[in-house]
């Protein structure tokens, strides 16, 4: 009964999430930039792009054109991964349709539009990223491709994809001016997402403790659905007096609730502590940079040598 109760209550935070992040979503869309002709990149700048040529609905199409991407993240994730964000993705769909006639329009200043329509879509679509999900299009494409390209952000992959996308609005709209907006628009959505999702600091992230009596299933789980490294640890309990391990794994903020969820199914009785990483450098993370390295050099060059022992 309490597994259960857990379960509704992590739905419902979902559903909650993915409800807020659809309705920030279509603001950024129906307010701010389709009617200035903004195309913001991705399957929704398509979709804006669609609009203006043949008058089809932006969400409609979000969610069609979004299609053969669920199919290649079914492929490469499984079906039981891609369901949050097949149902992300038809809430934004059906937001964004449902609001396009009751939502006032803004038309003014074009920078402002830019600026508001990117900081509505990036606390949006990070919503929906804290929560395991995506709403499908350019950030689902990030999502795949960041597990082939560790050492760039989801933010950084939507960027190189978006941009294809404005470069083509520019020709639709004829307006070198469109595709410049677009791209401020991009920008700042990708710098709040990856702000909110990894900190000011890209290095930073979650860090697990798990105690289970399954933790050979669940880090089996972990190396397998979540590509994450987990080390056991050795560990002995005061209280019981036995001998165990823990398990220690360092993920990113927005896959702490997905890492969460691969836990419970397989203990929902699993003690799990979730603390800070101020920074984490490494494969996945932070690379070291080279003034890391450097002052790294500097200090071992200048590293006083242990004196010999004296002899008796």
């Amino acid at each position: 009964m309490g597994a259960l109760k857990k379960r509704n209550q992590i739905v419902f935070m979902d559903v909650l999430y993915f409800l807020i992040g659809s309705v920030l979503f279509s603001v950024s869309v129906n307010c701010f930039t389709a009617p200035n002709h903004i195309a913001p990149g991705g399957i929704t700048g398509l979709a804006t792009v669609l609009n203006y040529l043949i008058g089809t609905p932006i969400g409609t199409m979000l969610f069609v054109i979004n299609v053969p991407v669920f199919l290649w993240a079914i492929w490469e994730l499984g079906y039981r991964l891609v369901g949050k964000t097949i149902l992300a993705t038809l809430m934004c769909s059906v937001t964004i349709d449902a609001l396009a006639s009751y939502l006032p329009v803004y038309e003014g200043d074009h920078m402002l539009a830019a600026i508001f329509g990117g900081v509505l879509e990036g606390i949006g679509l990070s919503l929906v990223l804290l929560r395991g999900a995506t709403t499908g299009g350019t950030d689902l494409v990030a999502r795949l491709l960041e597990l082939r390209f560790r050492g760039l952000s989801i933010g950084q992959l939507m960027m190189g994809v978006d941009a294809m996308v404005i470069l083509l609005s520019g020709f639709v709209y004829r307006s070198l001016e469109s595709a410049l907006y677009a791209f401020i628009a991009v920008f700042v959505s990708t710098r709040l997402i990856d702000t909110i999702l990894y900190g000011a600091d890209s290095g930073t992230g979650k860090m697990l403790f798990i105690i289970s009596e399954k933790n050979d299933q669940i880090a089996a789980k972990i190396l397998t659905e979540m590509d994450r490294g987990v080390t056991a640890l050795k560990s002995r309990g005061v209280y019981s007096n036995r001998d165990g391990e823990v398990l220690l794994c360092a993920v990113r903020r927005y896959e702490v609730s997905k890492m969460t969820d691969v836990i419970r199914s397989t203990d929902h009785r699993a003690f799990i502590i979730i603390g800070e990483a101020g920074q984490i450098t490494g494969q996945g993370f932070r690379e070291i940079r080279k003034e890391d390295k450097t002052l790294k050099d500097f200090l071992d060059k200048n590293k006083k040598p242990e004196e010999p022992p004296e002899e008796p």
